[in-house]
């Protein structure tokens, strides 16, 4: 913008232009209040008043000439003059860098890495001075925020960060500026957060109290206090009952775009070449491709912004409250590059939902604030500064889809999870049927899937007695889904979720993600379980072999009653004792490189004969390569040879490019390797889990690869989260609790343990 007016008359046209012209930029970049800063020769951008009183001091005081970048009324500090910004560079990098490149500090210390463009002023000070005299690589704030860095990387106690600063002030030269506290070096980097809101919440997740909601004292709906009760069962006024902390997602956007580099890597789905019948990126996707299509002038903007959402409960307490629920919700951004999107820097914590339990299907009522964002970033956020083409523009955003685990799916999806009508793709359709001596629902009936002429649809005394002659059903759209919950359809769907108020939901092809690890993992369960006859997993019994008999197929392995004992015959999926022996054994002595897994030694119990204490990597690795190679020589070859289809199935579609031609080709063989488990496995083994397997090339086929829609990254994230909380007390009487510490605007997570001797909290 051209700024030669400041030196201009005040009485002439040229100088009235730019006021105007100034206001007009201010009042456009205003970020949270009415009032703007006054750059008036006497107010000096110190004061705060409305437009019009600022107009009147800039004709009568005059504007402050030296007050060349705007920082203080939406200018981001980086549009500084090319001399200023490139002040004492070394090998080509600014020493301003450390603001948009080196930062990558914890979310719950300050929020998030940046704020509003004009709180940099307050910072530019420290990063001029260098950490002593003549260094040209480092300033001040950039030591800092690498110090901080590996503070927030390796869980550093802040006595431990102390006393760090202490020796790093004696090793450097005299006249260092390196603080020597704790307390120090958050005055400095506190600059440098996020502010977020602290909302009021009913305990029986009725409502937030925000908007009408506000000033009430109780809940409408339940007619709850918004207080906690103390152990007097007296209302402590002031003091919440429940509390959520919800971190706003635009500034962090903003903040984004500010950083060359980063700038950059949003863009980098609109420059790079794309390979056909390739997919790589969501990108590639055909869901990626319809927000291009139907909304030509979103998709006209490569800095448009497509993000998906987690979230899932976590217990911070580790096992001092096995009932205590937390639960994040984290926003990821699909524009950058494969190697970035998934990563935690880039992962936003947008909600913090405090427990004791989890909010179920009420975690709509939480959401809200986040939807409001996210409506307001469909419709534009204007004058967002890009740094990488030095222009403003108006930033949109879409929501992709979301990324849960199964039961978390059905809470914010709105769909049944459980039941005969559990499959939420196949809805009304799901190929169900309740076992009378087990007591559950198995999901069989794969053949639907199968073309119409394929000879096991005729075979019956393999499958279910019976020749099948459906089809498989349509998956239902999202405009049919609305209409669905709009009637009052409570058969497949318990609500109507909130993501329906987004204006483009209804129309994307796969609103919520079926989750691939969290499937593999309980499918693996299942197999191994039942192979090894692990007590808890075993799908095999007395019962199961009941339910075959009630079925009218393999009678040849019904229970068989003698005296005191049931002897039950071995089936095709049953191993002899010697034969758990040599499959445990195989597993002892498998060795992997170095990080490719844990160590599958630590995981197998010789004595039992018995796989403890998978996990969901553990269950990831020996589907994909260890399970097939364990079993090769001791499984009946029907039961082996579809347990490996399945091994090759999922190390298939975890493929980081999917080829897709090759993806017909990969359901019809998902379809038969389902038909084959129902050939040679109990009905019992078919919980919903396996039956999603059939749904999940589909998801490939739309949204392209799958490690861009599984739980890792934001299971390891949490599990992040769940280190910071986790203690051992010393005493068995402290009760351990979250609370969240405002230290001036940013927010910072704190532990604390309270003693019910002393009535009183202590830090830890």
């Amino acid at each position: 913008m051209d700024k030669s007016w400041m030196h201009s008359d005040r009485r002439s046209k040229a100088y009235e232009f730019g006021v105007e012209a100034f206001l007009n930029f201010a009042v456009e970049n205003l970020l949270t209040t009415t009032h703007i800063r006054c750059p008036c020769v006497k107010c000096v951008n110190l004061k705060l008043f409305g437009v019009g009183i600022i107009r009147d001091h800039l004709y009568f005081n005059g504007i402050d000439q030296s007050y060349k970048n705007w920082t203080f009324h939406g200018e981001p500090w980086e549009a500084t003059t090319n001399a200023s910004r490139n002040v004492e560079e070394d090998d080509g990098h600014s020493r301003y860098s450390f603001v948009s490149e080196e930062i990558d500090m914890d979310d719950n210390d300050f929020g998030d890495f940046g704020s509003d463009p004009y709180e940099f002023a307050n910072v530019i000070g420290d990063g001029d001075q260098p950490v002593y005299p003549g260094c040209r690589k480092y300033t001040k704030l950039s030591a800092l925020v690498k110090l901080y860095n590996l503070k927030a990387k390796h869980g550093m106690s802040d006595v431990c960060f102390t006393e760090l600063l202490i020796l790093q002030g004696d090793l450097l030269p005299e006249g260092n500026t390196i603080p020597t506290s704790m307390y120090e070096a958050k005055k400095t980097l506190c600059a440098l957060g996020l502010s977020y809101e602290k909302m009021h919440a009913c305990p029986n997740d009725c409502i937030l109290y925000r908007k009408e909601y506000e000033d009430s004292t109780n809940c409408p709906t339940c007619g709850i206090s918004r207080w906690k009760q103390g152990k007097d069962s007296i209302l402590k006024e002031g003091v919440p009952a429940k509390v959520v902390w919800y971190f706003p997602p635009i500034p962090r956007f903003k903040r984004m775009f500010q950083s060359h580099e980063t700038a950059k890597s949003l863009t980098w789905h609109a420059a790079r070449k794309s390979i056909d019948g390739q997919m790589s990126h969501p990108a590639d996707s055909p869901s990626w491709k319809l927000l291009d299509d139907k909304w030509p002038e979103f998709g006209n903007e490569p800095r448009n912004l497509r993000l998906a959402l987690s979230s899932d409960g976590f217990n911070p307490h580790s096992s001092l409250s096995s009932r205590y629920s937390c639960w994040p919700v984290i926003l990821v951004t699909y524009n950058l590059p494969p190697w970035l999107c998934m990563k935690r820097k880039f992962m936003m914590l947008t909600l913090l939902i405090s427990g004791p339990k989890q909010p179920g299907n009420d975690i709509d009522v939480y959401l809200e604030p986040l939807i409001d964002d996210l409506k307001s970033l469909w419709v534009g956020i204007r004058g967002v500064y890009d740094a990488h083409n030095g222009e403003y523009f108006t930033l949109r955003a879409a929501l992709m889809w979301t990324i849960n685990d199964f039961p978390a799916y059905g809470n914010l999806s709105g769909c049944v999870v459980k039941g005969y009508k559990a499959c939420p793709i196949c809805g009304d359709d799901t190929p169900s049927h309740r076992l009378k001596n087990g007591h559950k629902i198995c999901y069989i009936g794969h053949r639907k899937w199968l073309p119409i002429n394929h000879p096991y649809r005729r075979q019956r005394a393999a499958f279910n007695g019976k020749p099948e002659y459906g089809i498989p059903p349509e998956p239902l759209t999202g405009e049919e889904v609305l209409h669905m919950v709009e009637n009052g359809d409570r058969v497949c769907w318990k609500k109507k979720s909130i993501f329906f108020d987004l204006e483009y939901w209804k129309y994307l092809p796969v609103r919520h993600a079926l989750d691939v690890m969290h499937i593999e993992k309980n499918v693996c369960d299942s197999i191994i379980g039942t192979l090894l006859e692990i007590p808890g997993k075993n799908k095999d019994g007395i019962a199961a072999r009941l339910d075959l008999l009630n079925m009218g197929v393999k009678t040849d392995l019904q229970p068989q009653y003698g005296g005191r004992r049931t002897r039950l015959p071995p089936g095709p999926w049953n191993l002899s004792r010697a034969e758990k022996r040599e499959v445990c054994n195989s597993f002892y002595g498998m060795k992997v490189p170095e990080g490719y897994s844990s160590n599958i030694k630590n995981l197998v119990s010789l004595q039992d004969s018995r796989l403890l204490g998978l996990k969901s990597h553990d269950c990831h690795t020996l589907m994909q390569q260890l399970l097939l190679v364990a079993i090769r020589s001791v499984l009946e070859k029907p039961a082996r040879y579809a347990i490996t289809r399945l091994c090759f199935f999922f190390n298939a579609i975890c493929a980081k490019t999917v080829d897709v031609s090759k993806l017909d080709k990969l359901e019809e063989d998902v379809v038969v390797t389902l038909c084959l488990l129902e050939k040679y496995f109990p009905p019992s083994f078919f919980d919903i889990m396996v039956h999603l397997v059939v749904h999940l090339v589909r998801e490939v086929r739309l949204c392209g690869p799958v490690y861009f829609r599984w739980m890792y990254p934001f299971e390891r994230y949490m599990k992040v989260l769940k280190g910071w909380s986790a203690f051992k007390p010393k005493d068995g009487s402290f009760k351990a609790i979250i609370r969240l510490h405002k230290y001036r605007g940013s927010p910072t997570l704190y532990l604390a343990t309270y003693d019910p001797h002393q009535d009183c909290l202590s830090k830890i």
